[in-house]
């Protein structure tokens, strides 16, 4: 059974005048905010909305200040029936809500979306194993979720469409989403200097230092010593990729030379380190702060707020679904998306407890 979501208004609306278009229910001008209003029986800010989503999927334009909006999926013939395959980081990947969003939004398109249930964790980040299930599986398109750079090297060089959804993709030609997070990384360690922080430890999986540290954990040692501190191995600790290794590097680091902070480079490790944390009897944040560097659904409802880098959610799917699109189009897309973090306070940051 399908993972089930219920769609938004502003979802239904978008859906609706998507099949509209293609269909060809709708050609040349959008009708505008006000008819649209009262032909469907939906409020403004609906429609405004589901029009910006068709915007950023490439269905429609502005052409300029005043002007109605032109329609510009159906100047050009449609290839439908892509068969689209996600090579997952782990398989919960497949439970993530914009995963399944995604899934939905490209099967209303026709396509055929197949989540395979060997992950690359599952293959110990080994490229050829990669290559061998490529080539065993194969399909039209491929999204490769939170991929090492040696896989994406390999999907970039290959003459299938490929989309990297996160993962070490910077520079490379292959279409792909990331967070510029190393602007708000800055915000987060002078504020955490300011509060009287030495100990920084920022905790990542291996693919991200292997086989080269990547460019935000080289950014992140780079603005530790513009900040005047010693940088060594301790900031950037090594553990394997699997559960009990992790747990293992934390008690490392909290048997000798406790750090006053960590950083958390995914939403899964910063719930594991508060579940290992509070068994060791050490509170969030009187004896360590915890920042998230990235974001999660969950986080909504913690009180106090999470400290972490935030991003706009919003723009994930219309990106690769239009990329999708250009790709069932006979259309090259490589375009790389950066979307800038923000860092926001919250109350997992406090004084350092050795300068209170």
């Amino acid at each position: 059974m399908k993972d089930f979501r219920p769609l938004s208004a502003v979802e239904q609306l978008a859906a609706y005048l998507q099949d509209e278009i293609q269909n060809g229910g709708l050609d040349g001008n959008m009708p505008g905010v006000a008819q649209l209003v009262r032909r469907l029986g939906v409020g403004t800010k609906t429609v405004v909305a589901a029009l910006e989503s068709l915007k950023s999927m490439g269905l429609i334009e502005a052409p300029g200040k005043g002007m109605r909006n032109r329609i510009v999926a159906a100047d050009q013939p449609k290839k439908t029936g892509l068969q689209i395959r996600v090579l997952m980081y782990e398989k919960s990947d497949a439970h993530d809500e914009h995963m399944v969003e995604l899934r939905h939004r490209l099967e209303a398109q026709g396509h055929q979306v197949t989540f395979l249930a060997t992950t690359m964790s599952d293959m110990k980040f080994d490229v050829n194993r990669v290559i061998r299930l490529v080539q065993k599986t194969g399909g039209d398109a491929w999204v490769i979720r939170s991929g090492s750079r040696s896989i994406l090297e390999w999907f970039a060089a290959q003459p299938v469409p490929a989309f990297a959804m996160f993962g070490r993709q910077s520079k490379l030609p292959i279409a792909s989403l990331a967070t510029l997070k190393s602007p708000a990384l800055a915000t987060v360690l002078q504020r955490l200097v300011d509060l009287g922080h030495s100990r920084i430890v920022l905790m990542v999986r291996e693919e991200r230092i292997k086989p080269t540290i990547g460019t935000l954990e080289r950014r992140y040692l780079e603005s530790l010593e513009k900040l005047g501190l010693k940088v060594s191995s301790y900031n950037l600790p090594h553990w394997e990729n699997d559960r009990k290794s992790f747990h293992r590097c934390l008690d490392s680091l909290f048997r000798h030379t406790p750090p006053t902070a960590l950083l958390l480079s995914e939403a899964p490790l910063f719930f594991a380190t508060q579940q290992h944390l509070a068994s060791k009897g050490l509170a969030t944040p009187r004896d360590v702060s915890l920042v998230a560097l990235d974001d999660h659904p969950a986080f909504a409802w913690f009180e106090p707020e999470v400290s972490r880098i935030r991003n706009d959610t919003r723009r994930w799917v219309p990106r690769m679904v239009r990329w999708a699109e250009n790709v069932a189009n006979g259309k090259k897309d490589q375009r790389e998306t950066l979307i800038l973090g923000e860092f926001v306070e919250g109350g997992t940051v406090g004084p350092a407890r050795d300068s209170i």
